[in-house]
C-alpha cells in the first residue's frame, strides 16, 4: 500500500496528485489538504482513475468459525486489491486475529495500515497486541492507523452495558503510540490508492439507529452527547463489477453508506457487494424490509453479513433479494470474498 506518512506542521499532497497549469486556470487531481495528523480529500470521479481488478477479502474475526481459527464478538478482515494489503479492523480479543492469521496461513507482517472502522472495543483490542507481535519481523508493520474524526472522544459506558470494563480507545491510543505507532485522522473521503476509497465520517440522511442506546460521548464542550458512533467509516473498492463496500458494523446505517459510497465513488454505480458487519442483529421485520429493498435498488449481488448483522437479517436478504444461497451467507473466520469468484463460505456457513 502507498505510505501516507504524517508530517507535523506541513501541508501534504495525497497519493496521485498532480497539477496543471493552463491559462492562469490550475485544475488539481485529487489533491487533499493536510494540517498535523488531519487527512482529508474530496472526491475525484473514479472512471478517471480507472478501477480495482483483483479484490480478496478474509474475515479473520467474527462470531462463527469454520475449521479452522476461533470465534468471538468481534470483527476483522485483510483487504487484497491490485496488490496492496490493508487490515481492516483488529477484533475484540488481544490475540484473536493474530492466532487466526496464523492458523489460516495469512501472512500480516508484511501489512503497513490498519483502518479502526469505529472505537468500540469489539474493532480496535487487538490492535496493540497486532503491533507488538508483528513489528519484531517487520518495523513498519501496522504502523499507520486510519481513524474518523470522534474516534478519541471520551465515552461513558453504563455499567453493565455491552462494552462495559473493555478496553477502551485511550488505551488503545496509548499503547499504540507507545509502540511507534501513528494515527491519521479523516474528516472527509480519502483515496488510499488507485480506486479504494476510505469514506471518513458518513452522512445520515436516513433514519438508521444502527448503534447501542444508552451510551454517550463528551463533546469538546463537556457537554454529554447521544453516541450515534460520529466517526464511523468503511472502505469502498472501485471494480468493473461495481462498488464493493466492506463495514466494521455499519453504525452509520447501511443504506446511509451505500449511499454514500456511490456519492463519492462513481455516482450510479452498482453496489456489487456488501460484506461486514451490518448491526441489524435485534432490527424488526419493518427494519429489514426497508433495507432489504434499499439494497435491491443498489443492485446488491454478493452478501456477507458478519458480526452483528446476525443470523436472521441475512437469510430475509437471501430471500427478500432473490439471491442465491452461495451469494448471500453469514461470514465465518477464513471465509473469503474474491472479485472473480465470488464468496468463499467455508463447510460451517456454506
Amino acid at each position: 500500500m502507498n505510505k501516507t506518512r504524517s508530517d507535523k506542521k506541513k501541508v501534504r499532497r495525497p497519493l496521485a496528485s498532480a497539477k496543471l497549469f493552463g491559462a492562469g486556470v490550475a485544475l488539481l487531481l485529487g489533491l487533499a489538504r493536510i494540517c498535523g495528523d488531519q487527512e482529508s480529500a474530496s472526491a475525484s470521479p473514479a472512471s478517471a482513475l480507472g478501477p480495482v481488478h483483483v479484490v480478496k477479502i478474509t474475515v479473520l474475526s467474527t462470531m462463527l468459525t469454520d475449521a479452522v481459527g476461533v470465534g468471538e464478538w468481534g470483527f476483522s478482515a485483510l483487504v487484497e486489491a491490485d496488490g496492496n494489503r490493508v487490515l481492516f479492523d483488529t477484533g475484540g480479543r488481544p490475540e484473536t486475529v493474530l492466532n487466526n492469521a496464523r492458523e489460516l496461513g495469512v501472512e500480516l507482517s508484511n501489512v503497513e495500515d490498519v483502518i479502526l472502522s469505529h472505537s468500540h472495543w469489539d474493532h480496535v483490542t487487538g490492535l496493540v497486541t497486532l503491533r507488538r507481535e508483528l513489528s519484531k519481523a517487520n518495523p513498519e508493520a501496522l504502523s499507520r492507523a486510519h481513524v474518523g474524526r470522534g474516534i478519541f472522544l471520551e465515552r461513558l459506558i453504563p455499567p453493565g452495558a455491552l462494552g462495559a470494563g473493555k478496553m477502551t480507545m485511550a488505551e488503545v491510543k496509548n499503547g499504540y503510540e507507545a509502540l511507534g505507532g501513528q494515527f491519521i485522522e479523516y474528516v472527509e473521503p480519502k483515496q488510499l490508492f488507485t480506486g479504494v476509497w476510505l469514506t471518513g465520517p458518513v452522512p445520515r440522511p436516513f433514519p438508521e439507529k444502527n448503534y447501542p442506546a444508552g451510551i454517550h460521548y463528551r463533546d469538546p464542550d463537556g457537554n454529554l452527547v447521544l453516541d450515534n458512533i460520529p466517526e464511523d467509516q468503511s472502505l469502498v473498492l472501485d471494480t468493473d463489477k461495481g462498488l464493493v463496500v466492506l463495514t466494521g458494523c455499519g453504525h452509520a446505517g447501511l443504506i446511509n453508506i451505500l449511499t454514500y459510497a456511490r456519492q463519492v465513488v462513481r455516482p450510479g454505480a452498482q453496489v456489487y457487494a456488501a460484506l461486514g458487519g451490518f448491526h441489524l442483529f435485534a432490527a424488526k421485520v419493518d427494519t429489514l424490509s426497508w433495507t432489504a429493498d434499499k439494497l435491491k435498488e443498489f443492485g446488491v449481488a454478493q452478501i456477507m453479513g458478519a458480526h452483528c448483522t446476525g443470523l436472521e437479517p441475512v437469510y430475509y436478504f437471501r430471500e427478500r433479494l432473490g439471491l442465491e444461497r452461495k451469494a448471500c451467507v453469514v461470514g465465518a473466520v477464513g471465509s473469503s470474498f474474491e472479485l472473480a469468484k465470488g464468496i468463499n463460505a467455508g463447510s460451517i456457513a456454506q
